[in-house]
């Protein structure tokens, strides 16, 4: 496994790490939960990702529950959560950035993931309601509590992120060290645009999430609809209709193409890509099912094959690249 610092912190993170979303708690058996983390933790992954509204805190529980039972030594893994849409609950003050919601919130992590502090602690979306001054000075006292080891954010904007450094500059408090945003071949702007100044000035590390484009880029819609997928969910009718495009099949149809070519799976050859970018930290993996993430654990192997000849083949296929604002 490879490991990077989480942007300019001291923190070391795998370079592929698991994340628990729509399946932990919904979508596959404790017991199959519990067979991918292993299996992550033996080939070197030391980031489990969570957060408070997956599966309505459902998804944190399964977790704990596994991380109690292994018992594994706490400074070899990091385990996070995430705070803004809540574990269910609509009412006032159940969800939000504000200190009451957010500061509830981190207890109830750490009772169902049963840790004593939580390594990373995302705030999940911007909340417009709650001054940022009062969401980073929760944070901040969270972390002086040791409840908490770093704080981020989970698709806020640049200018989001911006103002959050500058709140906490101007206080003399600690702000966010990470992001979480997508990024895959389909959605680079924010990674590879927006966010190249907040890389350069506040060193913001990256732990990316959909490499593989909710499984567009494992190839497996390319010919009947499978059962039992991600896209296949109930609830989940809007990620399939921006998902399945006709011009988007056909991309990831010479994207398979050429992965062939260079003898790596398409699933592998997409995470590599992300993971040739050095301002992404971790690409976080989903797994229904544990050869499935035997496999894409194994990426860190082909990054040599993706060289910059193969690296522009991609680059004429996709023909988005985001386009560069004049310096």
């Amino acid at each position: 496994m490879e490991y990077r610092r989480l942007g300019s912190s001291g923190l070391q993170v795998s370079a592929l790490s698991l994340g628990s979303w729509l399946t932990f708690g919904k979508q596959i058996s404790d017991n199959i939960a519990e067979k991918l983390m292993i299996a992550a933790y033996d080939k070197g992954v030391n980031f489990f990702d969570n957060a408070e509204i997956y599966a309505r805190g459902q998804s944190e529980i399964v977790m704990g529950k596994i991380l109690k039972k292994l018992d594994w030594d706490r400074s070899t893994y990091l385990v996070s959560s995430k705070v803004y849409f809540g574990s269910g609950g609509r009412l006032p003050n159940q969800t939000g950035l504000s200190r009451k919601h957010v500061t509830e919130a981190c207890h109830a992590a750490l009772k169902r993931l049963q840790v004593e502090y939580i390594d990373l602690f995302f705030c999940h979306r911007p909340d417009k309601h709650t001054p940022i001054e009062e969401t980073v000075r929760t944070m901040n006292d969270l972390i002086t509590q040791g409840k908490i080891f770093y704080w981020g954010t989970s698709e806020w904007s640049a200018s989001e992120i911006m103002e959050a450094h500058l709140v906490a500059n101007r206080l003399g408090l600690i702000g966010p060290t990470m992001e979480q945003p997508q990024y895959n071949m389909f959605h680079r702007e924010k990674l590879e645009n927006e966010f190249l100044m907040l890389f350069k000035n506040f060193g913001l590390g990256t732990t990316i999430w959909s490499p593989l484009a909710s499984g567009v880029l494992t190839g497996k819609y390319l010919d009947e609809f499978p059962e039992g997928t991600r896209l296949g969910m109930k609830g989940l009718e809007w990620l399939k209709e921006n998902s399945l495009t006709p011009e988007r099949l056909d991309k990831v149809r010479a994207l398979k193409k050429l992965a062939d070519e260079v003898g790596i799976s398409l699933p592998k050859f997409a995470i590599a890509w992300c993971l040739k970018n050095q301002n992404v930290s971790t690409v976080i993996l989903g797994a229904s099912k544990v050869h499935h993430l035997e496999e894409t654990l194994e990426t860190v192997d082909d990054l040599e094959k993706m060289t910059p000849d193969v690296m522009e083949q991609v680059e004429k296929i996709l023909g988005n690249k985001p386009v560069l604002p004049p310096f």
